[in-house]
């Protein structure tokens, strides 16, 4: 199942399928890992829900809300694992 990345519930994986960004903004999620095929799990919200911190290919980021929303993400191919 596609949908954005600020819908994943925390502790559950999923796989990056999608950015829909301008072009600095794609940029730096790619130079954070953020790249087709990549797992990414959120691990927690702020205090303010924004931003939620994500583990990337063993580091954690830091991504607003507003970002999140623009990564699309595949859910159910991690389910079938």
């Amino acid at each position: 199942m596609k949908t954005n990345l600020n819908n994943v519930p925390i502790g559950k994986s999923a796989f990056v399928s999608e950015l829909y960004s301008n072009k600095d903004v794609k940029r730096r999620l790619r130079d954070l890992g953020l790249i087709k095929n990549t797992l990414i799990k959120p691990l927690y919200k702020s205090p303010l829900n924004d931003p939620t911190a994500y583990l990337v290919r063993g580091s954690v980021i830091a991504i607003r809300n507003d970002d999140a929303k623009k990564i699309i993400v595949d859910i159910k191919r991690e389910e079938n694992k």
